[in-house]
């Protein structure tokens, strides 16, 4: 339930995120971003106050904090030199692989059946859902513009930076709370804009609706977090929690987008919709354990 509902917040986030996506650079994103978390701040403070912070998931939550800017940036540096979203996007979705892989090798998760498909079909579903179709209609073409160039480095990057983050927040939560590690990661956040800001990286010249729908994607985007650091102190496996999160989000964003901003759905997008729900349910089994285990 809390992967669900962190797929739902940045599902929202990434419709409210559009609107903006045009106004801001990637470092002023930030710092509003920053700015909206700390308004999320009361849902956790009640919590913090019983509990001692732990030194270890202080540090861990930071890490993750700052693997996932440094991906947010990576992406957005992707872009601007000259990759197509067609591709980059697909791509840079795929982080749960990296997760789904430190999850299997480093954290020895098992998965049952149920699961491994869910992580097959999973895959497919989150490059259907990514609004990019070229791979679809022109595969020839696709493939002809994936080459070794700053582009597609900066993509990887994103992609791999996205998913030790995943695998990292799993590693907070062995040692905090979920609103311990949540704190964590603001400060990061906060400690991250304190040096765009000393850097002169942040451009202020914008209206008031974007700073406002800026502070509201930071509150939706700290919110996916605080669910997914929930998840995690669950119990929740990192190579369940990051994919149903994952392949969710873009399945959130389509139908608000449908609702509220008058975009159509194509074939493709359907099929990873049904794909995508059907995934996730797959992910969620688990395996009863045996009274002796």
């Amino acid at each position: 339930m809390y992967s669900i509902a962190a797929a739902l917040f940045w599902g929202v986030w990434g419709v409210v995120a559009k609107l903006i996506s045009e106004d801001v650079n990637p470092y002023t994103n930030h710092v509003l971003f920053t700015v909206g978390m700390l308004f999320t701040l009361p849902l956790v403070v009640g919590k913090i106050k019983k509990e001692k912070p732990n030194k270890k998931g202080i540090l861990w939550g930071m890490i993750a904090g700052i693997l996932a800017v440094t991906g947010n940036l990576a992406v957005f540096q992707a872009f601007s030199s000259g990759g197509l979203a067609a591709i980059v996007i697909p791509l840079t979705n795929l982080y749960p692989l990296v997760t789904i892989g430190i999850a299997l090798a480093v954290f020895k998760e098992k998965l049952n059946w149920l699961n491994a498909v869910g992580i097959l079909l999973a895959i497919p579903a989150v490059v259907m859902l990514s609004g990019q179709t070229l791979l679809f209609d022109d595969p020839t073409a696709f493939f002809k513009t994936v080459g070794l160039n700053s582009w597609l480095i900066y993509s990887l990057v994103a992609l791999f930076f996205w998913g030790v983050f995943s695998a990292a927040q799993k590693v907070t939560t062995n040692y905090s709370s979920a609103e311990w590690a949540y704190i964590a990661f603001i400060l990061s956040s906060i400690f991250l804009t304190l040096i765009f800001l000393v850097l002169g990286k942040a451009n202020f010249k914008f209206s008031q609706n974007t700073l406002l729908l800026g502070a509201l994607a930071g509150m939706l985007n700290g919110l996916g977090v605080l669910c997914s650091f929930a998840a995690y102190r669950a119990e929740g496996k990192a190579s369940q929690v990051t994919t149903i999160a994952g392949a969710l989000q873009p399945v959130f964003t389509i139908i608000l987008a449908i609702l509220f901003l008058s975009e159509k759905i194509t074939y493709i997008e359907l099929i990873g919709i049904s794909i995508a729900i059907i995934a996730a349910l797959f992910l969620s089994n688990e395996t009863k354990k045996q009274p002796n285990e």
